[in-house]
């Protein structure tokens, strides 16, 4: 779950962004000055509603099947948990928009929530006499959680949130070659960012180990990898369309953003072998009376000679 779509900068104002919308600009901060731009903000709104709205299926299916803490790794959970938390860091420290960090929030409040749950029906399931004073301990421990991250979150969005302003044009300093040198800003979120697509990358391991075990994907809905597949790829997309900035090589732009390409394209290639498994593994249609008897009847014959 990345947010890191627009890279925050202090500073700036739209005089900076010639033929740029305004609209965009006052929104998002952003310079948006033709199709290509306004393309990738839009697929990155897209991708963050897809983040957002991943979780959900997740806590319809743990309520239905009741079997969560067997049908998910915990360390998938802990892991992407820590990527979020890592990304919720990174945007505090990079003073990112107010629009990031708001997100970044989110990401870490629905990854508590899933922890929650699989912490739930784990000890309710190994304790199913004790499932009253569980409850009431896990909604403690929920609301307790939701209240300091929040307020967290409230403390990071009041430094400076005035100031917070997109990419200025004409104030990044690039080179003959087309190469600008990373901030220290940048250089911290580099570094936060790259370590948050680890984490990322290898809570899917620990699934796809958990999933072949069991050889089944009940109680794990398809539905939280395939929007999180989509909110990936389109993001991955927004990232590549994005203009660098005037006189910055394509190259250099890439390296920018490197560490969220590799953690959105390289966890949407192992998401994608989750997404066999579930084909692999799917509950196959429980055969009729009619076909059972033609299946005997077959077996019945007489082979021939």
């Amino acid at each position: 779950m990345d947010s890191q779509l627009w890279q925050g900068s202090l500073g700036g104002n739209f005089s900076d962004c010639p033929n740029g919308s305004q609209w965009v600009w006052d929104v998002f901060s952003e310079c948006a000055q033709d199709i290509r731009d306004l393309t990738s903000i839009a697929l990155g709104l897209v991708s963050i509603c897809c983040f957002a709205g991943a979780s959900f299926p997740q806590y319809y299916q743990a309520c239905k099947t009741g079997n969560m803490d067997q049908a998910l790794s915990i360390y998938f959970l802990l892991g992407w948990l820590g990527g979020d938390s890592l990304n919720l860091i990174g945007s505090i420290l990079a003073n990112q928009l107010p629009l990031q960090v708001y997100t970044a929030i989110y990401y870490v409040l629905a990854d508590l929530v899933m922890l929650s749950l699989y912490l739930y029906y784990k000890v309710r399931n190994q304790s199913r006499g004790y499932s009253a004073p569980i409850n009431a301990a896990f909604a403690f421990i929920f609301l307790g959680t939701v209240s300091a991250t929040s307020l967290l979150g409230r403390a990071g969005s009041t430094v400076e949130t005035v100031t917070f302003k997109g990419r200025t044009l004409l104030s990044a300093t690039v080179d003959a070659a087309g190469c600008e040198p990373f901030t220290k800003k940048e250089i911290i979120g580099f570094t936060v960012g790259a370590i948050s697509s680890l984490l990322y990358l290898f809570s899917r391991v620990p699934q796809i180990y958990t999933n072949f075990k069991r050889k089944s994907t009940e109680g794990v809905s398809y539905y939280l990898f395939a929007l999180v597949m989509l909110g990936n790829s389109l993001y991955g997309i927004s990232v590549l369309l994005k203009n660098p900035d005037p006189g910055q090589a394509e190259g250099n732009y890439i390296i920018h953003h490197l560490p969220w390409l590799i953690g959105s394209l390289g966890v949407l290639s192992l998401d994608v072998i989750i997404s066999f498994q579930f084909l692999a593994y799917r509950k196959r249609r429980p055969r009729t009376s009619d076909e059972r008897e033609a299946l005997l009847g077959k077996q019945d014959e007489p082979l021939d000679s």
